[in-house]
């Protein structure tokens, strides 16, 4: 049990040292495009459960892209995150915003630092495949809401045709402080045994171009050589890399796919 926990340990240091490198970019509009892109379409899928009166929570919040673009049909936003470089970004964007209510809040994921049953609506955006343990933040965003609340898991997951590929490995080589994709099913189980009732969900590709993402990472030369080369590789006929690579207008493209999951805290 120690060496799980020192792994843990380990791996959010990883965590803040990576994301402390990228706060800058999150604020660029020239990197952030994909952080962006889908946030109104997001945004659309929450609406339902969207209310005046809401508290709301968003867990693993980075520079609360979300809060900030719901903070306006809510009562209260808490944007929590490990990061303070984040943190610090997302507050600056707030304040240039006018927005006056969010808080913003330095925590852990796996162990929320709020009572059983405080949040109306809690929601958490591209960061299970960044965790070390998915599960424990799931089982905390339930335990957190109250009956009925919902819970919004918006990540990146495995593709349904990744076959025996690995496209963590590529991930992992641009930013190392990623862990692993789950599928879409696997996020369903894990709200299922948190007592979190899945309600519908959400699951599109996104085609987007290979250098942003890149140097939104701040991904070393090296490791950036080595992730077009064999992206090229597989487009002239190489091994797959899960990475589903094209070639659009001479620049090189890769395909996430992005899950939204609405489940009810029981």
């Amino acid at each position: 049990m120690a060496v799980a926990h020192d792994d843990a340990v380990a791996h959010d240091d990883k965590v803040v040292r990576e994301f402390s490198k990228q706060a800058e970019g999150f604020g660029d509009p020239r990197l952030n495009v994909a952080l962006t892109r889908h946030l109104g379409r997001l945004v659309d899928f929450m609406e339902p459960e969207l209310d005046l009166e809401d508290v709301v929570l968003e867990v693993a919040a980075g520079t609360a892209l979300v809060s900030r673009a719901i903070a306006r049909r809510v009562r209260h936003v808490t944007a929590l995150d490990l990061t303070p470089a984040m943190l610090a970004q997302g507050k600056g964007e707030a304040d240039r915003e006018g927005i006056t209510n969010i808080t913003f809040t330095r925590g852990d994921a796996t162990a929320l630092p709020y009572p059983d049953r405080s949040f109306t609506l809690v929601v958490t955006r591209f960061s299970l495949h960044q965790v070390a343990d998915p599960a424990a933040v799931v089982a905390e965003m339930a335990r957190v809401g109250r009956p009925g609340a919902a819970i919004i898991v918006a990540d990146l997951v495995r593709p349904a045709d990744a076959g025996g590929t690995d496209p963590d490995r590529i991930e992992r080589l641009r930013d190392p402080s990623h862990n692993t994709m789950l599928t879409e099913d696997g996020i369903g189980a894990l709200l299922e045994s948190a007592d979190a009732e899945v309600r519908r969900a959400d699951r599109f590709d996104y085609v987007r171009p290979l250098e942003p993402w890149l140097e939104l990472a701040r991904t070393g030369p090296e490791a950036a050589a080595q992730i077009r080369t064999e992206l090229q590789k597989e487009l002239d006929g190489g091994p797959a890399t899960g990475m589903r690579p094209s070639l659009r207008d001479g620049e090189l493209h890769f395909t996430q796919t992005y899950a939204f999951i609405h489940a009810c805290a029981s």
